[in-house]
């Protein structure tokens, strides 16, 4: 199993990600998220790349089972229905309905990798089930972290390198390429308290300041939310298996 790790969906173009495995990360709070929304009944989550866009998608579908959602600098849009907080995505909020999902960085990433063979969704909420996942495919894949505003950011690096640490202690024979073994490092080195790591992250500090600090716990909490959001054809569901066994 060879593993390769982008700290930004900059780093490279579209057609890199064809015919690959790949594993977007946005941790704060995207991925979070998406996670949580499917999680608690949403039918499907429709990623797109600007505000534009949200509009003209929602436009086009029925209107009662629509919701838009998403956030600019951390915000909710204007006339959307819920921002970007994981604790907006409850079950009366989004149970059976489409959500059509913008943000900063989170949905920039998913957009970029469209062209993969197959493209899940990590967090740290759901981060066995994706481990669980990968260890059974058994193949090659590629780490896609949404980072901020193009730049780096550690929490999706954190992220990243505690999947591949789990990986790492269930298949001895695999290939990282150096950012893949950076990324590993990070988290060796912050994964003790990832709270504390989200809370000193740029992008957390950031979120306190404008009132989002109880986001923070949601994002840093380790495999509560035990399902797998797979990416295709410009929707985000639940895998197969995990949405049968919920009906």
């Amino acid at each position: 199993m060879h593993i390769d790790l982008l700290f930004t969906p900059v780093a490279t173009n579209e057609l890199f990600f064809r015919d690959k495995n790949v594993v977007v990360i946005d941790v704060l709070r995207a991925s979070t998220s998406i996670v949580t929304a499917l999680k608690n009944g949403a039918r499907e989550v429709i990623p797109v790349e600007s505000v534009e866009n949200a509009v003209k998608v929602s436009g086009s579908l029925f209107g009662d089972v629509v919701l838009r959602c998403g956030e600019r600098e951390g915000k909710i849009i204007p006339g959307f229905n819920l921002g970007n907080s994981p604790y907006e995505y409850t079950q009366d909020a989004v149970q059976n309905k489409s959500l059509i999902f913008t943000s900063t960085n989170g949905s920039f990433a998913m957009v970029k990798a469209k062209f993969a063979r197959q493209i899940i969704i990590a967090a740290f909420v759901n981060i066995a089930t994706v481990v669980d996942y990968l260890v059974d495919l058994n193949e090659d894949f590629v780490i896609l972290c949404a980072g901020k505003e193009h730049l780096f950011c550690i929490e999706d690096a954190v992220c990243g390198g505690m999947i591949i640490q789990q990986i790492e202690k269930k298949i001895a024979d695999i290939q990282r390429t150096d950012a893949a073994v950076a990324a590993q490092v990070l988290y060796k080195h912050f994964g003790r308290s990832i709270h504390k790591m989200l809370r000193n992250s740029e992008h957390g500090e950031y979120l306190i300041s404008i009132g989002f600090e109880e986001d923070l716990k949601a994002c840093a909490t380790v495999d509560n939310v035990p399902v797998l959001p797979v990416y295709e054809k410009g929707v985000i569901k639940l895998r197969r298996a995990e949405t049968t066994a919920s009906n």
